[in-house]
This record gives structure tokens, sequence and C-alpha cells, in this order.
């Protein structure tokens, strides 16, 4: 059964070869050098035009210039490696040289990938920067929601039927993991089918939206990929990258606004969103386009602007408008030091100068501190006449729920979008709603065009023509949550540094009579004496667990910075006294002695108060609650402070003395009070709830689906099925261990019957019920009495391996 499921996926999604050959860097400068004179923009020697890859495969009046079946055969890497004079091309100049063959042969033999949108003619279009209101056209058959009444109007123009509306069935699915990326509950798919309320659809949606965590889980992936955010993987373990989990996940738990999350992202105000405009401090020697200012100019252009600034790192870029030193201008505002200009790794003589992208919006000052220059083009980025900002997070949202851009790909925000009224209309109301994200998702899926049946065609449909939302893949972090749902096989534990969840008000009123508000400092401290300034302590004590620990937290803040390392290891630090730090310690306690140390150091100066507040919190296998706070009678201080290599403490001292209790200061009382309660109580009960793929280090199973390593940003994941995918959906030893267990698992519950356990795998799979012949094949399958669990394994594997599974419907 495995083996023929395995074929119909091959069969349903086309798989992807991926070229060596990079299409902008390699390919472009060839075909514009040798072949432009002929073939290129208006001119079509010969009947042949290489503008765009439409033409190119359209061929000449001699017959096509590639052969799809046998590329290595086609007709354009005859003509440029004959030796015949009267055959080889480019017919006047010097012969291609042998690279460049060779390069043009591995692009063709690996699928002819080309820029998407990308001609060699450049259009003439050049979109919009400032925002423009809408008129809304009249509405059609009474769909008067505002992108219902454009879109109908644009099917109307082109001739297109409005898709018929999905069944309640697959839409609570298609919303459910478009919102929220989990599948809806039996229980739930019952209820709302059972719903007789007219405006039931609207009410989910509602529903899903606000069910905070769980939209925070899944929109965790989305953000993780567009600031390449993660984990493990490259620049940790040498120190050359920060998360900015924490920050994220809060920021997405409170539904910050927008505009404020885009400004704490470019100027941070604290260490917790610093790691994105850090990018990657690459080990070694590097090119001039990997280094963290030129990073930083791309990673900016491309999450907030739709620009991808890759090809003018290096040059001019061959595929759109912008310039060498536009980018270097760019980078230049993050930049320290005076940045010289590089081209193509060589340097031009010349200083990059702190500059904006769109000057018409304003400037930065480049002789301003870098501080400022950073406040100044966060301001500029989200100033309400910079419509690139909002019609750029308003085309990704249109894309991820309903499979293609308005402007498409998304990072070519330079492109004609398919409606320009839908893009804008949707940026402006973005923005008098006050960036809010979960209203933007909201508008779309409330929508009647999001609740269509699904269209399902080629991915490179040309010319695209929108005929309604699109079948989509699960991602890796959809499917994997999807098998962990249904299995109950989710991991115990997460490897995301976050406190999970937005507790209730009860819990937080607990919390605040739990919150200890007691500091600790050294003997500089004593008899209310101001600590030096740059003093550095250590702070240490011993916390004994009578378990393992099964979820746990600790808040803390120092006044000025700290270094915290438990059992020798480094755990976190912070170079700010406020915002309040949190950290997870689940995997860094153990049972039995746990020595926590905490390197400690006062700023300013002149001598001012000076003081580490610390409180932890862990719940144990054995169900009991264990704490720590700063209290002087625990805690012990050491003026000497060991030179540790990185991420390492050193050799500790032997001249420990009792701490000091210190008064808290009016500012330090005030912080605790507004942030602690709620920090505190998010450590204790933020893991009540299956832990999500998105919590998690990327593993075999969700790389083979598609999960980037994000090292680079991320847009746009791939669509198609590749081998490798197909092989580990069939043979993946993660997937069939989670199987094997979640059918054990399965096998335990009640059933009375064996179709009810049919019935509660397809209604927890695929939201509907078995057809007929669907449910007489399983119960075969399972046999009379208790089936065994490796039978259930294989039920489970056939329906799981149906597109209708694998695919947001």
């Amino acid at each position: 059964m495995r083996l023929i499921v395995s074929v119909c996926i091959l069969a349903v999604a086309p798989v992807s070869f991926a070229s060596a050959a990079d299409f902008s860097h390699e390919i472009v400068p060839i075909l514009r050098q040798r072949c432009a004179e002929c073939h290129m923009g208006d001119k079509r020697k010969g009947g042949f035009s290489m503008n765009d890859r439409a033409a190119l495969l359209k061929g000449s009046e001699n017959g096509p210039a590639i052969d799809p079946k046998t590329p290595e055969k086609s007709l354009l890497l005859e003509v440029i490696s004959s030796d015949d004079p009267d055959v080889r091309m480019p017919p006047k100049g010097d012969r291609l040289t042998v690279a460049e063959v060779a390069r043009l042969r591995e692009w063709v033999t690996g699928g002819l990938p080309w820029e998407e949108g990308f001609a060699f003619k450049a259009p003439a279009y050049e979109p919009p920067l400032k925002p423009r209101q809408v008129s809304l056209p009249p509405a059609i058959d009474g769909h008067e929601q505002p992108v219902d009444r454009i879109v109908d109007a644009y099917l109307a123009q082109h001739q297109v039927a409005h898709p018929p509306l999905a069944g309640d069935g697959t839409f609570l699915r298609r919303a459910s993991l478009d919102l929220i990326g989990l599948l809806p509950t039996p229980e739930e798919v019952s209820a709302f089918l059972s719903d007789t309320r007219p405006d039931k659809r609207e009410r989910l949606v509602e529903d899903l939206l606000s069910r905070d965590t769980d939209y925070t889980e899944h929109w965790l992936t989305f953000w993780n990929d567009l600031l390449r955010n993660d984990y493990g993987g490259t620049g940790f373990i040498t120190g050359g990258r920060k998360q900015i989990s924490g920050w994220l996940y809060d920021a997405l738990i409170r539904n910050k606004s927008f505009d404020q999350f885009a400004r704490e992202l470019l100027a941070p105000v604290n260490d917790q969103s610093q790691g994105f405009i850090d990018g990657i401090k690459w080990r070694g020697e590097v090119s001039a386009g990997q280094t963290v200012e030129i990073q930083f100019a791309q990673s900016v252009g491309q999450s907030f602007l739709g620009i991808n600034l890759k090809c003018a790192s290096c040059h001019d870029s061959f595929i759109d408008r912008w310039k060498l030193d536009e980018a270097y201008g760019l980078a230049a505002i993050y930049a320290g030091a005076p940045l010289q200009v590089h081209r193509c790794d060589k340097p031009v003589g010349r200083e990059a100068v702190a500059s904006w992208l769109f000057p018409e919006l304003g400037q930065v000052n480049p002789a301003a501190p870098r501080t400022e220059r950073l406040q100044q083009l966060a301001a500029l980025m989200t100033q309400p006449e910079n419509g690139r900002f909002t019609r750029t997070i308003v085309n990704r949202l249109w894309h991820r729920l309903m499979g293609h851009g308005i402007v498409h790909p998304l990072d070519a925000m330079q492109t004609e979008p398919w409606s320009a009224d839908l893009l804008d209309y949707l940026a402006d109301d973005f923005q008098k709603n006050g960036y809010n994200l979960k209203h933007t998702l909201a508008r779309i899926a409330t929508s009647r065009i999001y609740q269509s049946r699904a269209e399902v065609v080629a991915a490179n449909q040309t010319p695209y023509v929108f005929q309604g939302p699109r079948q989509r893949r699960l991602s890796a972090e959809q499917f994997v949550d999807a098998i962990w749902q249904i299995t109950g096989t989710a991991p115990a534990k997460m490897d995301a540094p976050v406190l999970r969840g937005k507790p209730d008000p009860e819990a937080i009123a607990a919390a605040r009579n739990r919150l200890s508000r007691t500091w600790i400092w050294g003997a500089s401290a004593r008899e209310g004496k101001a600590p030096p300034a740059g003093e550095s302590i250590l702070l240490r004590t011993t916390w004994k667990l009578d378990a393992a620990v099964a979820t746990g937290a600790a808040i803390l803040s120092c006044d000025n910075e700290f270094v915290l390392f438990i059992n020798g290891r480094k755990i976190t630090e912070s170079k700010q006294w406020k915002p309040l730090s949190t950290v997870t310690l689940a995997d860094a306690l153990k049972a039995g002695d746990n020595q926590i140390v905490v390197v400690a150091t006062n700023g300013g100066s002149t001598p001012n108060p000076a003081g580490l507040f610390f409180q932890a919190e862990a719940k144990l296998t054995d169900g009991k609650v264990a704490s720590l706070v700063s209290r002087a009678a625990d805690w012990e201080f050491s003026p000497t402070v060991p030179a540790g290599k990185e991420g390492r403490l050193g050799t500790l001292p032997t001249d420990w003395a009792p701490a000091i209790e210190v008064q808290s200061a009016g500012s330090w009382s005030a912080m605790l009070e507004e942030q602690g309660p709620a920090m505190l109580a998010r450590g204790l009960t933020g893991n009540a709830r299956m832990v999500r793929a998105s919590l998690m280090k990327s593993d075999f199973l969700m790389r083979a689906l598609g999960r980037p390593n994000r090292d680079q940003i991320v847009s746009m994941r791939p669509e198609e099925l590749t081998t490798l995918e197909a092989i580990d959906l069939s043979n993946g030893e993660t997937l069939a261990n989670a199987l094997a267990k979640g059918a054990e698992k399965i096998s335990q519950r009640s059933w009375n019957h064996n179709a009810e356990l049919v019935d509660w795998i397809y209604a927890a799979a695929l939201t509907r019920s078995p057809t007929g012949p669907e449910q007489a094949a399983a119960l075969e399958l399972l046999g009379q009495g208790p089936p065994a669990p490796p039978v259930i394994a294989d039920v489970l594997w056939a329906v799981l391996m149906q597109p209708e599974f694998l695919y947001v419907q």
C-alpha cells in the first residue's frame, strides 16, 4: 500500500531539480553580453526572442530552442557549442568560452530556472510609493465586503467566472491551518458542521484569531523565515549570531502593531530584538557581500520593502533598477565605521554615504551617530507616506492565505500587481486600522473569494490571471504539527527559548503574590553606599532540585548588565537593565545540585545604584514546584571575575562572602510590578499544551519537507514536492516512528467498533467522513476485532499520504 500511495504523490505534485547555475549572477550576464544584440528587447532575429522565459521556450522560425524532454540535445546548446561558422552563435565576435558554455549547459539541463517576473527589456512600470485610497466598485450579487467588490470587478473584467463557495468542512480546515496552523479536532468539526448560523464562518475567523497562543506559534514560522531567526545552526555556537525568539514571540502574542514591530527591529531599544540587524558574523574571510553591514541592507530591503538587494550589493543590478551605491548607502546606516564600497569584491576607492532608498520621503543624516541613523531609518520606514512598507506586508499576507501574491514574486515589489486596486486598498485599510496584522488576516479570510473553492493550476501559469484561492502544500511545520495532533506524539520539551502562552488574570494575580522584589549586590553596596561605575562582581548560589524539571523559567534584571551561567554553561546575557529578561530553564537544570552564577556589572561614569534581581520557578516531574529568589541569605558574592572563554565561565575564585540586600530603586520596582507577574505566570503555565514544530529545531523530516536553514531570509518556500520529500514520506524513520507510537496510543482508546475508529481518523485528518469505498477498504485492512497497532499505523499512513491531507484545499 505504501508504495502505491508514494507513486500517487509523485504523480500529483511536480518534482523539482535545482540547478547549480546562478541565474541572476551567472546566466543573465552571459546572455546579456552575448545574445542581446539580436534576441532581446524588441529584437527577434530569426523570429527568436530571449527576452523572457516564455519567449525562449517558444523558440524561433527554425523550431524550439529548448527540448524539454531531452534538454541536453537542445538546439540552443548545439549552436553555442558548434565549430561550424555558419551555425555557431553568436555569429559575430568571439565564441563563448568553455566556462560560459558549461554554465549555460548546466542551466538548460537543470530545468531553465528563471527569476520569476524578470525580462531583459525592463518594463515601463514603476510602482507608486505613497499610499492611495481606492474607490470601491459597485457590489455584484450582493457581495458587499470590500475585498470581494474589488475582486468581483476584476473577475468580470477578465471574463472569469466566480468560483463556487467551498464546503463547510473544507473551509473549516483551510481557515484553521491558515490562521493557527492546526487541524480542527473531530469535536470542532462536528460543532461547525452542525452550526446553522448564517455568520458562522465570520465567527470562526474571529475565534481562531483570538486563540493568541495558537496564532503566535503558527505565525512564528512565517516570521522566523522572514527575519532568519532560528534556535540553532550557523553562528549560534560561535556567538556570531543572536536569537530574537523571546522578543518575537512576545510581539506576536501581544499582536504588536506592525509599525512598532518594525521600529523595534530596525532601531532596537534593547538586546532582545538586536539579532535581526546584527545578522551573522561569518567565521574566517568573507566576501564584501557577506559583511554584517551588507547583510543589514539586504535584510531590511527584503523583509520590509520587498526588494532583493543581493545583486545590487555586488554591482548595479541586472534584474531591476537598484544600484550598488544605493545598497551600500543603506548598509552605511548600520555601519559603525567608514564603509568602503566594493564592486564584485574589489574596492572602488570611495566610502559609502549613509542614505535611505526613497529620498522623496526624507533622508537620514549621514553625520549622525549610528544609533540616531537607525532611529531615523525606522521613522522613515514606518512613516504614513511610505506605501511601499504597507503594500509589502499585506502582499505577503495575501500570498500566505491565497497561494499567489498580488505582486509576485513577493520580493519583486517593482513588478506590476495583477490588481493595483486590491493591493492599495489592503495597504490603506491596514494602515487605517493601526497596522494590525490580525485585522488584515480577518479582512481577507472573511471575504467570499477566500471562502471559495480552491483553484488547481500549474505553478508557472503565464500570464497570471487571478481565478481564486490556490491549493497549497502544508508547510513542514503544519505537516509535523498535524501528525503530532493525530498521534499524540509531540515532544515533551521545546527548543525555542520563549515563555509560552498568554496567562489569564487569575494566574497573573497569583504570580504577583509570589513576586519576591528583592535585589542583591556585593560589599560596595554595604551601608547604603553607591557601587562604583564599571564594577563587575560574581553572584552565586546552589539550587537543589529533588527531581528532574518538566518546565521552568527565570526572570531577572541587573542594573546595568549581566551574564547568567548555569552549571558552568552560559544561558543568557543582557547589557541593559530593562526590560525584565526572561529565560527558559528546563534544559539547563537537573535533579540534584545546580550551580547558578551571575557576572554582574554596574554601568555609568560615577558611583550609582546597582543590583541583581533573580527569580526562578520550576515544575518538577514529581509534580512539585521549586523556586529560587535573590535573597541575600541564599547568595554569596566575589569581587574577582575570572577571564573565561566565549560561553564559558572559567575557574571560580575562592574569595566568597555573603551577598548584600540593596534597596530597590523606584524605577526597578516599577518595572517589576509592570512586567514581573505576567512573565512569572507564563514560566509555569506556558507548557501545558502540545509543543509545536515552530518551537523545535529543524530535523531531517522538516528539512526534507522544505524548512530552510534560515542562513538567508526566505519569503516563499517551494510549492513543488521533491523526490527527497516523496521518498522520506514513503520510508522516513521519523514519520514511521511517530505513526507507530501514535497507533499504540490510539489502540488503547475505547472504540465501540472499528467503523468508529475509521470515522475518527478521517475527521481528524481530512475534516470529513470517509466515503463508502474508503470505509470499506479501511475496515478490511483493520480486520475483525480490536486491530493491532501496526495495522492502525498502516491505515493512518494511507490516509495521511493522500494529496487531500498534504494540501490546504
